[in-house]
């Protein structure tokens, strides 16, 4: 007893021993966390004080960019906006745009707010500076923004540029003309629905910058114009020239920037020479007339094509003195009619009435068939052309501005941000910028906006009727999809139950003296039971019989009597058999 109150003891000291250094652990861990928030607000602080007064405080150092718009102003010199002075001074004509920060008309999340260009079939800018330069060296490079079509897209786009750092960069008066380095986002008008991303390559020889557009990705991107909802957009660009573009971050173009960028970053090596001319005495044709050929003498050149049916005969009862058309005898001259300025007055033509009970009215034609005897116009046979030389092509020379470069990830630097825009449908909704180098950061940001958004929207989606009434009233056609699809398991159930062959029931048979199908069975079966035991009556009255006549014989020897009771034996055994195999003697089995 008393070594089991010790190990109690000794097991409750323990306990007590490792609660003790668990708590003392997380207290650590807890002065470790606080000094890590102290540092990096310190660290904030500082570049704050450094940077000047238009930069937005990212919310760790690993961001570039980032504005979720929750603040609910645009207010102070944090933005740049496109104005009517601006417009005066660059002298753009097409009028200036208005921008907001609003709530989203159907928005599930209350407080949530964003961007919206308000104004249509206007322009519109506006761009903000980035905590610092963004270099393109060894780390990846991510934008990663959300787009509403609040009221859908007519003609216009909702994407973003990054521009290039340079001592004329002036967010005041950015434009159309603005130097960037990197477009992407959503643009569309008409039926061409596009998602963007363009950069700007500058040639190592000329100094001159030309566009690189990736090629057009292989998904369906019109839901995402359409739908009115939030769809967040990313580009990923990697060292390794490699890029993907996301929406939803499920991605839906990818390549590299060496391989998959229209035109190439790198020229050709070899170019046609612009001043290799054709020969004279090229002779680029595979097929030519066969000159031997003899047009023959019976080939009949003017035949016509068409010839008088010879064997047509007119029907009986065509009416060769009836016109097609007469007047109408119903007609009558309108009572403004001038003969004198008019001419005179003739009444409207119609169907000869008297034409319609009969084949036809007026001179009677014979019907035209083909001839039988036409050719055309004979030409001669084509046949292969021995001084073919194939399709001329000038020579190749070396490209005199060839150039490789192999690291086009290395871009222009680029120090802001903006939206450059025209279109033709407000309210377009835009949050959540993010520029960065890590996937997660930027996976973590979209997490606590986008995904909100999604999570809202998914609640409060109908459910799987709703969603197919919709497609239905959108689909008229898919109504007909529905109903074949319930009526037809419907109709098959309905066929199979019914189409099987009905029993007579038990009340059917009470109303006629006709044995039911289990009593004529029996009935049958007790038939059988009674001529089976007849028969063996019989057999054995005829055995007793043949055994006494066999014991009124004396005479005979002890043997010849066991030898006839041996045959006698045999048959009766035999006769048992025959009777015991017959149907008729087999009971019946009872279950």
């Amino acid at each position: 007893m008393e070594l089991k109150w010790l190990l109690y003891v000794t097991v409750l000291a323990l306990g007590t021993l490792a609660v003790q250094a668990h708590d003392m652990d997380d207290d650590s861990d807890g002065d470790d966390v606080v000094d890590i928030e102290d540092d990096l607000d310190d660290g904030i602080e500082e570049v704050e004080e450094s940077k000047p007064e238009t930069s937005t405080p990212p919310p760790t150092p690993k961001v570039y960019f980032a504005e979720s718009f929750d603040k609910g102003t645009l207010d102070g010199s944090y933005f740049y906006f496109f104005t009517r002075e601006v417009a005066e001074s660059v002298i753009l004509l097409w009028g200036w745009g208005k921008w907001e920060v609003q709530d989203m008309k159907d928005t599930k999340l209350p407080g949530d707010k964003g961007l919206v260009l308000v104004t249509r079939a206007k322009h519109h800018a506006i761009s903000s500076k980035l905590s610092k330069p963004f270099v393109f060296d060894t780390k990846p490079l991510i934008i990663q923004y959300e787009v509403n079509f609040q009221n859908g897209i007519e003609c216009g786009g909702a994407y973003v540029k990054l521009l290039s750092k340079t001592a004329e960069l002036n967010l005041d008066q950015f434009h159309d003309k603005t130097p960037y380095t990197i477009m992407f986002g959503p643009d569309k008008c008409g039926e061409d629905y596009k998602l963007h991303f363009i950069f700007r390559h500058k040639n190592p020889k000329t100094g001159k910058y030309e566009e690189k557009h990736a090629k057009r990705p292989d998904a369906d991107l019109k839901t995402y114009f359409t739908d009115k909802k939030t769809h967040l957009y990313t580009l990923v660009l990697n060292p390794d020239n490699s890029f993907e573009i996301l929406v939803d971050q499920t991605v839906v173009n990818s390549g590299n920037l060496l391989n998959d960028m229209s035109p190439p970053v790198n020229p050709p090596r070899e170019i046609e020479d612009p001043n290799d001319q054709k020969p004279e005495d090229w002779d680029e044709r595979p097929k030519i007339p066969d000159p031997d050929a003899v047009k023959p003498d019976d080939w009949d050149e003017d035949a016509p094509a068409k010839i008088a049916d010879e064997n047509a005969v007119k029907p009986e009862g065509w009416l060769d003195d009836e016109p097609e058309y007469v007047a109408d005898p119903d007609a009558e001259k309108p009572e403004d009619w001038d003969e004198d300025m008019d001419g005179e007055w003739e009444a409207p033509q119609i169907a000869n009435p008297k034409c319609e009970t009969a084949p036809g009215c007026g001179t009677w034609q014979r019907p035209m068939i083909d001839n039988p005897n036409y050719k055309g116009k004979w030409k001669p046979p084509m046949i292969d052309n021995v001084n073919y030389q194939g399709i001329w092509k000038p020579r190749k020379i070396p490209n005199p501005d060839f150039f490789e470069d192999l690291e086009p990830f290395k871009m222009t630097p680029f120090s802001a941000v903006g939206l450059e825009l025209w279109s033709m449908t407000s309210d377009i909704f835009f949050d959540n910028f993010i520029i960065c180098t890590e996937r997660a950061v930027a996976d973590d940001w979209a997490s606590d906006g986008w995904g909100l958004k999604k999570a809202a929207d998914g609640a409060a989606e109908p459910g799987v009727v709703g969603q197919m009434m919709a497609a239905a009233e959108e689909r008229p056609w898919l109504w007909v999809v529905y109903i074949l699809t319930v009526a037809l398991p419907v109709f098959l159930v309905v066929l199979f139950c019914c189409s099987g062959k009905k029993q007579p029931s038990a009340a059917e048979y009470k109303k006629t003296d006709a044995p039911q199908p289990d009593v004529m069975d029996e009935e049958k079966e007790e038939e059988k039971d009674k001529g089976g035991k007849e028969e063996e009556e019989e057999e054995e009255e005829a055995n007793e019989e043949k055994l006494g006549s066999d014991a009124d014989i004396g005479s005979a020897s002890q043997e010849e009597e066991e030898e006839e009771e041996e045959e006698d034996r045999k048959p009766a055994s035999e006769e048992e058999e025959t009777v015991n195999r017959s149907p008729r003697n087999r009971k019946p089995r009872k279950d």
